[in-house]
């Protein structure tokens, strides 16, 4: 396959502004002069460390070393070739690419983008469908549970015919083959062949983080369906069940701007539809599976969750599957740093039904009657004992001692001690001990111990042949700290950020010198080495010719924040930076130079010389000097 001309990738990221890629996954807030940074989606923090520099067109994380232009943030991120990475971001401005040899439009790949792209083509089949005659028994089942033609397309909800192949047929003239359909989980193979895998349903799309439909979930009609009541895509090379919010696609805005960050989550496409219809535009929902780990880091990053204001409120039934959903979420509370909420409706009703019995403000209500996750698994873990009773109070202690137990945090936990021991009217001492002695029992369970990482290597056969191991990568944190590798550190810093703003022959007289830090040193024959260091997109193609490893070291240099007020003074202090170096090497060459003068006659041509230039250098040094 042509690649993609030279010239049209260039143009793309040159037109793209990398911060609204990222900020559609991760919720960025400045970070000082031409910076903003975030929770790092490429690994787990609580603290963020995740820097971008949009005029730049760089990230760079200091806690993972993951960094790259908006390209490689789609790589890694979506998992997608380079080229579906660039016709993903031409997509999205409306430019055409073109073959490197420029004979025409660069062909459709094949390979995700193919899949995003059906399933898009399947969204809009099923939102047509839904105005079809067959079609009434769904637009029934919305108007039942109060959502009109405007809510149902304001959620792109759809009909699937009952047919066995009517999708496959209408999406396979427009040019998808049987694989890329059944690829996307758009169709199944059985007996009869390959068939349309939702039929007879009402269909919700379901969209990751920056609105592409990845997958489908599907409510069953008809009483002779047989199947599940909902049906979902299974996983594809797009689809993750694990790490798919239904709904935050259309939350995520309001999440970033609600003053604190709330998130809702409910249990169904419905309950969706009913909160953000009854102006709770945060709720969300896990969709055919239980709220997780990778669950929470995507909202981790969509709230920006790096202090104790935000709010995660879990909406669960009363009901048993409730509790137990709820109970789920608690082992995995720890890794919000937002609070964390429970509110049940009464009499058990979901979001839907609240609002259709009750209406809006019931729905917008429930919110007020939260309870803390902790408090909450602490009252279902009692609720079956007689506290009336010695026994029961006991055995309400042992059963919910471990929840307790289980607190990470060194604060809270005394204080749900204490909670507890009022619940029970038990002496707080005695709670204390139960909850210790089943803290103990924790740290040395099996479980816990298999999770336990070790540091003891494997052992090689002395026969084997070592696997090189290449060198750990170089970072700002391992250089010495003196004031030349302080000066040559700032002013490759002031260089790689804002060179564009440096005079060019100032420029390179400076990055001429030899540095004395040797890592700094290796990023300096790279930035000195780059050419033409007035154009854009300059600074990120010296980091990759760096030589590991110290290639690393260069990302922080381009994002680390550089001290000033503002853009103006940035580019000055650099400027500033970068005649320091001028006049170090000058001084160090006067130096050499007045020490060769008292060994050489003053009055020989050798001495006579010398003199010349010292006079020389004073004046080069006046000219650079600050």
């Amino acid at each position: 396959m042509a690649r993609i001309r030279q010239a049209d990738v260039e143009e793309v990221k040159a037109r793209t502004n990398i911060a609204d890629i990222i900020g559609e996954r991760v919720a960025l807030k400045s970070a000082g002069i031409g910076s903003m940074k975030g929770l790092c989606p490429f690994h787990d923090e609580k603290t963020p460390s995740f820097h971008v520099r949009p005029q730049v067109g760089f990230y760079h994380c200091f806690g993972c070393g993951a960094s790259g232009d908006v390209y490689t943030f789609l790589r890694e991120i979506d998992h997608m070739s380079f080229a579906e990475s660039v016709e993903r971001l031409a997509g999205r401005i409306g430019y055409t690419l073109h073959y490197e040899e420029g004979a025409g439009p660069a062909p459709e790949s094949t390979g995700r983008s193919r899949l995003f792209a059906a399933n898009s083509a399947a969204a809009d089949y099923f939102r047509q469908q839904l105005l079809s005659p067959e079609a009434e028994i769904a637009r029934r089942f919305l108007g039942e549970r109060g959502f009109d033609a405007g809510a149902a397309a304001h959620f792109g909800v759809g009909y699937a015919p009952q047919g066995w192949n009517t999708m496959l047929d209408a999406l396979t003239k427009q040019g998808f083959t049987r694989d890329e359909l059944s690829t996307a989980g758009l169709v199944s193979t059985g007996q009869r062949g390959v068939y349309d895998r939702f039929r007879g349903r009402l269909v919700w799309p379901i969209r990751d983080v920056t609105g592409q439909t990845i997958g489908f979930g599907a409510r069953r009609l008809y009483d002779e369906d047989q199947g599940p009541k909902y049906l979902n895509t299974p996983e594809t090379p797009i689809y993750r069940k694990n790490q798919v919010l239904y709904g935050l696609d259309l939350a995520k805005r309001d999440i970033a701007r609600s003053e604190p960050r709330r998130v809702v989550i409910v249990e169904g496409y419905t309950d969706v539809m009913a909160c953000h219809l009854a102006g709770v535009t945060t709720a969300i929902a896990t969709c055919g599976t239980a709220f997780g780990t990778e669950h929470i880091k995507v909202l981790r990053r969509v709230m920006g969750d790096d202090s104790t204001s935000g709010e995660v409120i879990f909406t669960f039934d009363g009901d048993e599957a409730g509790q137990k959903a709820a109970l789920r979420a608690f082992a995995e509370e720890d890794r919000f740093t937002a609070q964390t909420f429970v509110a049940v409706a009464p009499e058990g009703l979901d979001p839907c039904d609240l609002r259709l019995q009750r209406g809006d403000n019931a729905v917008q209500g429930l919110l007020d009657t939260k309870v803390p996750l902790f408090e909450f698994v602490i009252d279902r873990r009692i609720a079956p004992y007689d506290l009336a009773t010695v026994e029961g109070r006991v055995g309400a202690l042992r059963a919910a001692a471990p929840v307790v137990a289980e607190i990470r945090d060194r604060l809270l936990r005394p204080e749900y001690e204490r909670v507890l021991a009022r619940r029970l009217g038990i002496d707080p001492v005695d709670v204390h001990h139960e909850v210790r002695r089943r803290r103990g029992q924790s740290k040395h369970s099996p479980n816990r111990a298999a999770h336990t990482p070790t540091s003891v290597a494997p052992q090689q056969h002395p026969d084997a042949e070592a696997t090189p191991v290449a060198p750990p990568a170089v970072t700002l944190a391992q250089l010495p700290v003196n004031a030349e590798s302080v000066l040559e550190r700032q002013a490759l810093m002031g260089v790689l950020q804002y060179g564009h703003r440096i005079d060019a022959e100032l420029l390179a007289k400076a990055l001429a010198e030899p540095f004395h830090t040797p890592a700094l040193e290796a990023v300096r024959d790279a930035v000195a080495a780059a050419n033409d260091k007035s154009r854009p997109g300059w600074a990120l193609q010296a980091i990759e010719s760096v030589r590991e490893p110290y290639r690393a070291l260069a990302g922080e240099l381009l994002m680390s924040p550089f001290p000033a007020r503002d853009e103006e003074s940035a580019a000055h202090s650099a400027e500033s930076l970068t005649r320091r170096l001028v006049v170090r090497s000058l001084e160090r060459e006067k130096q050499e130079l007045l020490g060769a003068v008292q060994r050489v006659p003053a009055d020989s041509p050798g001495g006579r010389a010398l003199r010349v230039r010292l006079r020389d250098l004073d004046r080069e040094r006046q000219q650079f000097a600050i």
